[in-house]
């Protein structure tokens, strides 16, 4: 299935993979209403990350940018109106109109009632279900020729379960990190670790509100 700011395909099996922060492209009507240069945004959002979406065969993949609307963000917040809300950077070159606002916000509506209506399904027809957030951070933030970031506060693999009943769901979160922990990696492990690069957005956070018992989001990268 192709929607209006994402691609979707159905597949079988309780497992979703979504990459919601993978999209670039800006609607046409607000492009040139916007201050942020393409690299900036590019920085911040998370490309290559629809690649993931590989490990299942439902696979949900964001193709508006973040600038546009976040759609791992409370709806209020979803437009980054003031430079607070995007890291200080300037979106905008004047405050967007109510008009393009409305506009961004009944697609990111759109998004989360087909989420609803493909969440329900598979809770009807698994029981339970497992949503991979995928996501990725830059941990090269001062350039190529800059140092790497802290790897103590940079794990290769972040695993957030800050929107879950993390007691309901250790069997699985547990599971999913000791796997891939021993994952034999260029024959080495990988530093994966819980909760601290980011502890997961609004999306998985709406999936445990809706989903308490059958679904378990978790925002990877």
């Amino acid at each position: 299935m192709k929607g209006i700011i994402w691609d979707q395909k159905t597949g079988e099996g309780p497992l979703i993979a979504t990459a919601v922060h993978n999209g670039h492209i800006i609607r046409e009507q607000i492009l040139n209403k916007m201050s942020i240069n393409e690299p900036d945004r590019l920085r911040e959002e998370d490309p290559f990350t629809g690649k993931w979406t590989g490990i299942s065969n439902t696979r949900v993949i964001g193709l508006r940018s973040r600038f546009e609307m976040d759609l791992n963000r409370f709806r209020e917040k979803a437009i980054y109106i003031n430079p607070q809300d995007a890291w200080n950077l300037k979106v905008w070159k004047s405050k967007p109109s109510q008009k393009d606002i409305e506009i961004s916000l009944s697609e990111y509506d759109a998004f989360y009632a087909e989420m609803h209506r493909l969440l329900s399904d598979f809770k009807d027809r698994y029981g339970h279900f497992v949503v991979f957030d995928l996501h990725s951070y830059n941990h090269m933030r001062n350039g190529p020729q800059g140092p790497p970031a802290d790897p103590d506060a940079n794990p290769e693999v972040n695993v957030g379960t800050g929107t879950m009943d993390r007691q309901y769901w250790a069997p699985v979160v547990d599971e999913f990190i000791k796997s891939l922990s021993n994952f034999d990696y260029f024959n080495r492990n990988l530093d994966v670790r819980e909760n601290i690069r980011f502890r997961g957005g609004h999306f998985p956070y709406w999936v445990h509100q809706n989903f308490p018992e059958s679904g378990c989001a978790k925002g990877s990268a």
